[in-house]
């Protein structure tokens, strides 16, 4: 398929995990790909894939949290090229309930979850206005919707992921802006090994198997999985989607209801 030939797509977070698969599978659809990310070096290295299948790719280091930084980056592109896509995918996690969150960890979380989205929101939106239209897609989590234990500052940073998408698809709708958000469950990351290696050394296999059976479905979603939806969700094909949340887990919400 070639549902992204001509068209640009901005993905943050873009230097691993699902933030990865999203830049292949998009630049495998044509798309030329803006892949951001805090470490550059991981976003080359996604560019560098990119390149080596035949696509179109280019890194750029991005503070998502920086609101200046932000801006300066989106607005020399903007002066080359129009933004077509842009997936808000970073995103960073904690662990802990309301007791287990100090000031700085909720702090650090709504700096990057909330208005890391916030402020590439605020570059790009408006040159979508002034070019008639546009598709954002925002990384929301089955955290957004139901209860999850020891999850205190992540699932607020991703309630708020899920009300922002419905508050720009709403207002920006007469603009020919769709803007939506999927909602993953468990995906096997390399944040999921980390997190295994650090805090399940001696049982880290009984551990993921553990955590894979928290899905219905029986195991982790895959980032390609994750990226084949989200391809879906800002082509044409999906012209007639917007303001919605998408889950992708598993039957993690709907079956644990």
């Amino acid at each position: 398929m070639n549902r992204y030939e001509n068209k640009t797509a901005l993905v943050t977070g873009g230097g691993s995990g699902i933030g990865r698969s999203i830049c292949l599978r998009l630049a495998e659809e044509g798309a030329h790909v803006l892949v951001l990310d805090l470490n550059l070096e991981s976003a080359a290295a996604t560019v560098q894939d990119i390149q080596d299948t035949g696509g179109d790719a280019t890194a750029h280091a991005c503070d998502v949290a920086d609101h200046s930084g932000v801006a300066k980056l989106v607005n020399g592109i903007l002066a080359t090229k129009s933004v077509d896509v842009l997936v808000n995918n970073a995103g960073i996690a904690h662990i802990g309930n309301l007791e287990n969150t100090s000031e700085a960890d909720l702090d650090r979380l709504l700096s990057v979850n909330v208005k890391g989205v916030y402020n590439m929101l605020a570059a790009v939106v408006p040159a979508m206005k002034k070019q008639g239209g546009g598709a954002i897609l925002n990384m929301a989590s089955v955290a957004s919707s139901v209860g999850i234990a020891d999850r205190f500052a992540y699932s607020t940073t991703k309630g708020a992921v899920l009300t922002m998408t419905f508050s720009v698809a709403k207002d920006y709708v007469d603009h020919g802006i769709r803007c939506n958000c999927v909602a993953p469950g468990r995906v096997h990351t390399p944040f999921v090994d980390k997190y295994l290696e650090e805090n399940y050394p001696d049982n880290r296999d009984q551990m993921f198997e553990k955590l894979s059976k928290t899905q219905p479905i029986g195991r982790m979603g895959s980032p390609d999985e994750i990226a084949t939806l989200v391809a879906y969700l800002c082509s044409d094909e999906a012209a007639f989607v917007t303001g919605s949340n998408f889950p992708i887990d598993g039957g993690f919400v709907s079956m644990n209801n």
